[in-house]
């Protein structure tokens, strides 16, 4: 078994937030299915707020050169659901 990396302060606390917006996206995709919004409509709905975000803070160029990248991730299992546990 391989030690646990070493991670500064800033790297574990940027890890932790991760780990609650995770949650509260989680928290709010459950609440929609439950009042009945499909999941696919919801999923749409939460990328055109992540991109229309992404592109308010960063401009459209990065945020084609992350989307662009997103196959990669996708395929290396990146947003699965295995890599979330």
């Amino acid at each position: 078994m391989l030690p646990p990396p070493k991670l500064t302060l800033e790297e574990l606390r940027a890890a932790d937030a991760r780990r609650a917006a995770l949650v509260y996206v989680s928290e709010a995709f459950a609440e929609a299915v439950l009042d009945g919004i499909d999941v696919d409509t919801f999923a749409d709905a939460a990328l055109g707020a992540v991109f229309r975000e992404l592109v308010a803070n960063y401009g459209e160029e990065q945020v084609v050169a992350l989307a662009n990248r997103l196959p990669e991730r996708i395929r290396a299992g990146e947003f699965s659901a295995h890599a979330q546990q």
